[in-house]
Protein backbone atom coordinates (compact mmCIF):
# COMPACT_ATOMS: atom_id res chain seq x y z
CA UNK A 1 0.00 0.00 0.00
CA UNK A 2 1.26 3.49 -0.77
CA UNK A 3 2.22 6.02 1.89
CA UNK A 4 -0.54 8.47 0.95
CA UNK A 5 -3.25 8.83 3.58
CA UNK A 6 -6.79 8.42 2.30
CA UNK A 7 -5.69 7.88 -1.30
CA UNK A 8 -8.37 6.04 -3.25
CA UNK A 9 -7.69 3.89 -6.27
CA UNK A 10 -8.36 5.69 -9.52
CA UNK A 11 -10.40 3.17 -11.45
CA UNK A 12 -12.78 5.23 -13.54
CA UNK A 13 -12.55 7.62 -16.46
CA UNK A 14 -14.54 10.69 -17.40
CA UNK A 15 -14.58 11.59 -21.08
CA UNK A 16 -15.19 15.21 -21.97
CA UNK A 17 -15.24 16.96 -25.30
CA UNK A 18 -13.66 20.37 -25.67
CA UNK A 19 -12.19 22.17 -28.66
CA UNK A 20 -8.57 21.63 -29.60
CA UNK A 21 -7.46 25.16 -28.77
CA UNK A 22 -8.85 25.06 -25.21
CA UNK A 23 -7.35 21.62 -24.58
CA UNK A 24 -3.93 22.61 -25.90
CA UNK A 25 -3.90 25.86 -23.89
CA UNK A 26 -4.96 24.01 -20.72
CA UNK A 27 -2.36 21.25 -21.10
CA UNK A 28 0.34 23.80 -21.90
CA UNK A 29 -0.52 25.93 -18.86
CA UNK A 30 -0.52 22.84 -16.64
CA UNK A 31 2.95 21.94 -17.91
CA UNK A 32 4.16 25.50 -17.27
CA UNK A 33 2.82 25.22 -13.71
CA UNK A 34 4.47 21.80 -13.22
CA UNK A 35 1.21 19.94 -12.81
CA UNK A 36 -0.91 17.68 -14.99
CA UNK A 37 -4.26 18.27 -16.64
CA UNK A 38 -5.69 15.21 -14.90
CA UNK A 39 -4.52 16.41 -11.48
CA UNK A 40 -6.11 19.83 -11.98
CA UNK A 41 -9.39 18.37 -13.20
CA UNK A 42 -9.50 16.02 -10.20
CA UNK A 43 -8.76 18.99 -7.91
CA UNK A 44 -11.61 20.95 -9.51
CA UNK A 45 -14.05 18.05 -9.12
CA UNK A 46 -13.16 17.54 -5.44
CA UNK A 47 -13.55 21.25 -4.71
CA UNK A 48 -16.84 21.42 -6.62
CA UNK A 49 -18.22 18.44 -4.70
CA UNK A 50 -17.08 19.87 -1.37
CA UNK A 51 -18.64 23.29 -2.07
CA UNK A 52 -21.95 21.80 -3.13
CA UNK A 53 -22.18 19.21 -0.36
CA UNK A 54 -21.83 21.98 2.24
CA UNK A 55 -24.70 23.90 0.66
CA UNK A 56 -26.99 20.84 0.80
CA UNK A 57 -26.36 20.15 4.51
Amino acid sequence: MSGKKGAKKKNSQLVIRINDEERDAFVSLCEDLDTSAAREIRRFIRGFLKENQQEEE
